[in-house]
């Protein structure tokens, strides 16, 4: 089969990637940046250079394509610049799912996010929660926009789409800020973490499998949550602790950290923040959860994803030893 994929350099995209080509599928990918792709090209992989928010430059690279994956997104909270928002989660979309129609692809992938709920406050939810605002940050909001006033509409219209929706991804490679979260944890520079926060904790190589699922035996039409178990932040701590033994961070209450939000909010205003402390991304974390069962997927796929403590332990070996391999080189 012929897959065309949006996003392949990134975390999730590059995994799926990979995975295609592990079962045999040709891959062509979609990038602004070939100079980024020189890995996926080495094996075998189509690089086509566009942009999802140029509609015109994806028509080459999907036509002809047994199916579209869509996996490109603006995943940042804490920006100053917050416009690739709606260009990227939006209207990127929305061009792609107006090409894939347009050259009649027999079916796609959306990857949407359960972050479109927002804060579920203590719920584990399903696919049949429905959440509409307000919303915390810019991205919650842009992709809440982009699956319920584009996807599903062109799914209602006939569009053959199947959507999927992790929680947080976390794996080795991993550069949002999760990703920095853990390399701060490692060196020692993070000494407190915003209490009360949990996710539904999804490894990048189980929610790219997801998403070969949702193409091979996802039924059009439907959304399908896509995630690991649920924790506090609390306990993936604790339980990195035990990992490597390097202590965790002291949790404090969410009301601190909404409060210290408004400070930063104020202070932000005229010189910038860093991202992981910008006020969007302390009210994000403040005492909230982005919570989702995968019952479905798992029911219906044989979607089986492993544990946090089998996750975690591969993703922070492998920190550690990027972080030896740095110590040595630098003396």
């Amino acid at each position: 089969m012929r897959y065309c994929v949006t996003g392949a350099t990134g975390f999730l995209g590059g995994e799926v990637v990979r995975q295609l080509v592990a079962a045999g599928h040709e891959v062509v990918a979609v990038v602004r940046s070939p100079e980024k792709a020189r890995a996926l090209a080495d094996l075998g992989v189509v690089i086509a250079q566009g942009d999802v928010t140029e509609k015109e430059s994806l028509r080459e690279p999907m036509t002809g394509a047994d199916g579209v994956f869509h996996i490109a997104g603006w995943y940042k909270t804490g920006a100053r610049d917050k416009s690739p928002g709606m260009a990227v989660n939006v209207q990127g979309t929305r061009n792609t799912l107006e090409m894939m129609r347009e050259l009649g692809i027999p079916k796609g992938v959306y990857t949407s996010t359960l972050a479109i709920n927002s804060d579920t406050h203590g719920k584990i939810v399903d696919e049949t929660y429905r959440y509409a605002g307000p919303f915390i940050s810019e991205y919650e909001r842009t992709k809440w926009l982009a699956h319920v006033q584009v996807a599903e509409p062109m799914i209602a219209q006939g569009l053959p789409l199947v959507i999927v929706m992790p929680g947080p991804i976390y794996g080795p490679g991993d550069t949002s800020g999760f990703g920095q979260m853990w390399r701060d944890y490692l060196r020692g520079r993070l000494p407190i973490l915003p209490g009360g926060y949990a996710a539904s904790w999804g490894h990048v190589e189980d929610i790219a499998q997801a998403h070969l699922l949702a193409m091979a035996k996802g039924t059009v039409g439907q959304s399908y949550i896509v995630a690991g178990s649920t924790h506090t932040l609390a306990e993936v701590m604790t339980l990195a602790q035990a990992i490597t033994g390097v202590r965790a961070p002291r949790q404090i209450s969410p009301r601190v950290v909404r409060a210290f939000a408004s400070i930063i909010g104020l202070i932000e205003r005229a010189v910038p923040v860093p991202p992981n402390y910008s006020a969007e991304t302390l009210r994000a974390m403040a005492g909230t959860t982005f919570a989702g069962t995968s019952a479905k997927a798992q029911r219906e796929w044989g979607y089986a994803p492993r544990t946090l403590e089998d996750g975690l332990t591969a993703t922070l070996h492998n920190e550690l030893r990027l972080l030896g391999k740095q110590v040595s080189e630098h003396g």
